[in-house]
């Protein structure tokens, strides 16, 4: 490519975070004995408890206390890393994952994904196709080689569902009606960039040609796994977890939606879909049943230990030193991506019937804000077949970075926006209809 910081990046060893492999590449890999295992599990807990504490009296996010703590463990941390194996951090982000998206699964019954399936579509669909399009203009624009602008545009089009959920669930934000949405949405997106994805790699292994048999395969697989999983898993799962829950057997319960939140993430990721599909679809199933608050409360625990671990590694593999010569192609990306999703996602909603401005608003800037371990999926699969330059994965892993950390502060902001009274008692006073108040409305709101 000729963007001018090519042959800086092209030189960086950057870490790869993904659903079924490496998260980042180190240099050699140490020995991963069963002590080591254990001495790196006890200094990411210790380092991760001290961090966690500074934040919390600092009132800030607990999610930056794990990137802090992350930080402080890393191999890149001057002058030596407190970890002895750096890929064993991969495994505990993924369980993390799994268990994160299967414990929010099981707030969201089929007939609440149901209430928000056509709104979810209708937003995520021109909101996915409008930000890759920009964001590949904006590529090129840069200097990015054709295929580098089509990966990263569409790594720019994923919202981070980890991030976010995480996050919204920090905020006491999780059963909000945007929350809702934005859950809807993600899984749409999801669906979208997979499906999507298998075409870019078509296109790439075939020199440009698309495959239309490929990309109906790739198709029919998604609609299939996720199909089958819904119709005929929502009829037999909640009654096996109910005839189980009767037992009372608190260990027995957990090893069977455990071995469902494990099995269908295998699934998913064997089809080549994300695990936090499979995770999330497994908690789906799970709430159809009566026994979704016991399963919720005794996999909470597990969830909020991996979950810690999956951000902390994203903090364990940030070199700081490399930031400053990737941070303008970063921003620029990252700004491009969140005015693209926030416009778009609002517009729409503001337009829709039964969403007021501050769902909206929320909405957008939830969706808008974080990108990471999807994105970093999608860069890794255009490595895969060759369709990529080395410098993608590093901006894609600053990119990661900083909206991991602006992201708690943006969505705070959003959790704040507040429907302005003049403009309530005004619009009351006058009797104005309902659309005429909308409308209003998304001018005032304050602070």
């Amino acid at each position: 490519m000729s963007f001018p910081l090519s042959c800086m990046v092209q030189q960086l060893s950057v870490p790869l975070l993904s659903f079924g492999g490496q998260l980042f590449s180190h240099g050699s890999t140490p020995s991963s004995s069963p002590d080591f295992l254990i001495q790196d599990f006890a200094v990411i807990m210790i380092v991760a408890a001290i961090m966690l504490v500074i934040t919390h009296r600092l009132k800030q996010p607990m999610v930056i206390g794990y990137i802090l703590a992350g930080m402080i463990i890393g191999p890149y941390t001057p002058p030596f890393s407190l970890i002895q194996n750096v890929n064993s951090l991969n495994t505990f982000a993924e369980l993390g994952i799994i268990m994160l998206l299967f414990v929010i699964g099981t707030e969201f019954p089929i007939a609440k994904l149901r209430s928000i399936g056509r709104i979810s579509i209708m937003v995520a669909l021109p909101e996915s196709i409008g930000t890759l399009l920009i964001v590949y203009f904006v590529a090129q624009t840069l200097g990015f080689s054709f295929f580098d602008s089509l990966f990263l545009a569409l790594a720019m089009s994923i919202t981070s569902t980890v991030v976010t959920v995480r996050i919204l669930e920090e905020l006491g934000m999780i059963k909000d009606k945007s929350t809702v949405l934005i859950l809807g949405i993600t899984i749409v997106e999801d669906i979208i960039a997979i499906t999507t994805l298998g075409i870019f790699q078509s296109v790439a292994a075939n020199s440009g040609q698309v495959s239309i048999p490929q990309v109906s395969f790739s198709i029919g697989i998604v609609a299939a796994f996720i199909g089958s999983i819904l119709l005929l898993g929502s009829r037999y799962v909640p009654k096996i977890i109910d005839k189980i829950g009767k037992t009372e057997d608190y260990a027995l319960i957990l090893i069977v939606i455990l071995g469902l939140a494990f099995g269908l993430s295998f699934a998913a990721k064997e089809l080549g879909l994300s695990v936090a599909t499979g995770a999330f679809l497994a908690g789906v199933l799970v709430a159809e049943s009566k026994s979704a608050n016991i399963a919720r409360v005794i996999t909470t625990p597990l969830r909020d230990m991996f979950a810690a671990i999956f951000f902390i590694s994203i903090g364990a593999l940030i070199d700081l030193s490399h930031i400053p010569s990737l941070i303008v192609p970063a921003m620029l990306l990252i700004l491009t991506s969140f005015a693209s999703k926030f416009l778009i996602i609002s517009a729409i909603l503001v337009r829709a019937k039964g969403y007021d401005g501050i769902t909206a608003l929320r909405t957008g800037l939830g969706m808008a804000s974080a990108r990471g371990e999807l994105s970093l999926v999608v860069a890794k699969a255009g490595q895969d077949v060759g369709a990529i330059s080395s410098s993608v994965f590093p901006i894609l892993g600053v990119v990661t970075i900083v909206t991991t950390f602006i992201t708690p502060y943006v969505i705070k902001f959003g959790s704040r926006i507040r429907i302005s009274p003049s403009l309530t008692s005004s619009s009351d006073e006058k009797g104005s209809s309902p659309e005429k108040s909308k409308k209003r409305f998304r001018f005032g709101f304050r602070l």
